[in-house]
């Protein structure tokens, strides 16, 4: 595909991806043939973790043939889970638009009598976007993430919280990552084409938990369930994201002619540096449940310690 001027021109205007996405792929060795017979060499990797692995194995590869290849990744993620980075593009516009659906919740939940909204929002191993919207929207009174573990049932459990929710303010928000509560669920070897291990629905079995458990003790809840997964990924970019990716993708073009390889362009410390690709790969960058982040994510749901 020829990304010309005039061919790449406003493609910044809409979401999604120009030269598409996949999951897979080619083996590492058939990638370099065909940058070998192609002559290239720049390749530039725009990805999360699983895009930098596959760019770092290529890198090793072209070493091994002793070709001049210069191998730069750019790290796009909206989870924001890539290790040592500060932010990665594509996180401020998922929460931004993260909280329209928090909004539609919190309006429905509201408006219903004991009504109660549930959000799912992305995160597989990291809760960094149900943390970040929960606590920019301030309408979150349960946030659920994969760092920290909970109880749903018994005394000090989340569903004995929504009762107190529902009795004391008439209605709740609810939003929890995809990947939150899985030790709860039964588990599954299953992986998709990357070799992720696929999650079990944590937002199908939390809607189905809020259900029975009303029904069971015989309080009426009228429960609204929102799962904003491709509205949340496939919308344009906000101006901060925007900025952000075009530095990053500049810098990958700066690293690549100075001659580089097996490197990403990122933000770390507030600074726009350039990190081995072997450092950033070694675990998926997690929320602390610790830091002052959290806590002030706490303060704002004002959840307790459900254990």
């Amino acid at each position: 595909m020829p990304l010309s001027r005039d061919v790449v021109e406003n493609i910044n205007l809409s979401g999604g991806s120009f030269l598409g996405v996949s999951r897979g792929g080619a083996k590492t060795s058939e990638i370099v043939d065909s940058i070998q017979a192609r002559r290239i060499d720049m390749l530039f990797v725009i990805g999360g973790n699983g895009s930098h692995a596959g760019a770092n194995a290529i890198h090793e590869e072209c070493r091994k043939r002793k070709l001049k290849v210069s191998v730069v990744a750019v790290p796009k993620t909206i989870d924001n889970d890539i290790l040592f980075m500060d932010k990665t593009f594509g996180f401020d516009t998922a929460v931004e638009e993260a909280q329209r659906a928090i909004n539609s919740a919190y309006i429905e939940a509201r408006s219903a009598y004991h009504g109660i909204g549930l959000v799912k929002l992305m995160g597989r191993s990291s809760g960094f976007i149900a943390m970040h919207a929960s606590l920019s929207s301030g309408q979150i009174d349960v946030c659920l993430i994969p760092e920290v573990s909970f109880t749903l049932d018994g005394e000090h459990g989340v569903l004995r919280h929504l009762e107190h929710l529902l009795n004391t303010k008439g209605f709740c928000v609810v939003c929890v990552a995809e990947g939150a509560g899985q030790d709860l669920l039964q588990k599954s070897n299953a992986t998709d084409a990357s070799g992720n291990v696929i999650l079990s629905d944590f937002g199908v079995h939390m809607q189905q938990k809020i259900k029975k458990h009303f029904k069971d003790i015989g309080v009426p809840a009228d429960l609204k369930y929102i799962d904003p997964t491709y509205m949340v990924r496939a919308c344009r970019a906000n101006a901060s994201d925007a900025i952000l990716c075009t530095v990053l993708g500049q810098n990958a073009v700066h690293g690549a002619f100075a001659g580089f390889s097996g490197i990403t362009s990122g933000v770390c410390n507030t600074h726009y540096v350039y990190l081995p690709i072997t450092e950033v790969i070694t675990t998926p960058k997690h929320v602390n449940p610790n830091s002052r982040m959290w806590h002030r994510c706490l303060t704002s749901t004002g959840q307790p310690d459900f254990h």
